[in-house]
């Protein structure tokens, strides 16, 4: 019986790969607990089709990102913060950049990904490292400008 692999099965192989099982294992095992697929020419094709548009979504994705990384590093995050005596009233946190990526350049990204040490008390530019996903990162420059 020739079986296509959904998922990967220890000592059998790997998904997406085609193989030659005995009847017993693969009906009752494979199929029934839903690892495999009975390997017509219908089911092959259309597990091709599945992994053709899966990587489209990936390269659409991963392009997306790519436009957000050279927006990100072109470009200066200006917030404004009410002047203190010494540096600035309060501090810039991941969550406010997050919410300035948003609101000035249509960019949503995690506070999670976004890589501060320490929060930023201080005006001037300050560069901020920021996860975009799939493995890549920008570098953000952020300006804090007080205000009075």
């Amino acid at each position: 019986m020739r079986v296509l692999l959904i998922k990967d099965v220890k000592n059998l192989g790997k998904a997406g790969e085609i193989k030659e099982v005995k009847d017993g294992y693969g009906q009752n095992f494979l199929i029934n607990k839903g690892f495999a697929k009975l390997a017509t020419p219908e089911v092959v094709a259309q597990w091709e089709e599945e992994q053709a548009a899966k990587a489209a979504a990936l390269a659409a994705e991963i392009a997306k990102l790519e436009s957000y990384k050279e927006k990100i590093e072109a470009n200066e995050l200006r917030i404004e913060r009410e002047r203190a005596p010494v540096g600035i009233r309060g501090s810039v946190t991941n969550t406010n950049i997050a919410e300035e990526l948003k609101k000035q350049w249509d960019i949503d990204i995690d506070k999670k990904h976004i890589n501060l040490k320490k929060a930023i008390k201080s005006e001037g530019l300050h560069s901020v490292d920021i996860k975009l996903g799939h493995g890549i990162h920008a570098t953000l420059k952020v300006d804090v400008v007080g205000i009075e």
